[in-house]
């Protein structure tokens, strides 16, 4: 496409389907919420066909379970899921650490989690919850991405929407938080420029176990 072309429009589905998901992953729509299709066939101004199809893939990525007639309902955070991406993380982020002690932290890798600190800091004194818990999950998948392991940061990038989504519920019945989940961040940027994975591994350990419970 040339300089000249305008950029492709979004379809109609894809539309809805960032409404949809956008709305369930921020936590404006919790677990176990009826949603129908005419809701946010209003909202984006679409006919109910493209939505329809946005809730088919959401229902294919487990975040509706689809009821005909009736709508659809959002799809809580199965317990066991929400254990199995904290260790999932734990594993992957120790990993990175230890590539990263090997290597050392590049100074572009290192400015850039400093960029997301700062970004985190600004949100967290703002009270954005949404925009916070964003930040946040970019901040950790930047400390995989550093380590340079192409596959890691790929299979990390599937966490994303789990990740955004149990930050949102851990973080706003407590605002406070944030605030805290800065310093953390800094402590844990700290342990990576000073090659200590072990001490990164524990400090992660004890800074997940915080938000979202003892695992």
């Amino acid at each position: 496409m040339s300089p000249s072309e305008p950029a492709a429009r979004p379809s109609a589905s894809h539309t809805a389907y960032t409404l949809t998901k956008e709305l369930i992953l921020s936590g404006r729509l919790p677990g176990g919420s009826l949603i129908s299709e005419g809701q946010i066939a209003e909202q984006t101004r679409l006919s109910r066909t493209p939505v329809r199809e946005a809730f088919l893939r959401l229902a294919e990525e487990d975040l509706l379970r689809l009821h005909p007639k009736r709508g659809a309902v959002v799809v809580p955070v199965p317990p066991g899921e929400a254990q199995d991406v904290l260790d999932l993380r734990q594993a992957l982020e120790h990993a990175a650490a230890q590539r990263i002690a090997l290597r050392g932290l590049a100074a572009a890798d290192e400015a850039r989690l400093r960029e997301l600190i700062g970004r985190q800091r600004e949100r967290a004194e703002g009270g954005d919850i949404e925009g916070f818990a964003e930040a946040d999950e970019a901040f950790h998948r930047a400390v995989v991405d550093a380590s340079g392991n192409a596959l890691s940061s790929r299979f990390y990038g599937t966490l994303t929407d789990r990740q955004r989504r149990m930050s949102v519920l851990a973080l706003r019945p407590r605002p406070e938080r944030p605030v805290l989940l800065v310093e953390e961040h800094e402590a844990l940027l700290a342990l990576l420029a000073a090659g200590d994975p072990a001490g990164f591994a524990e400090a992660l350990r004890s800074h997940l176990s915080a938000t979202h419970g003892r695992f």
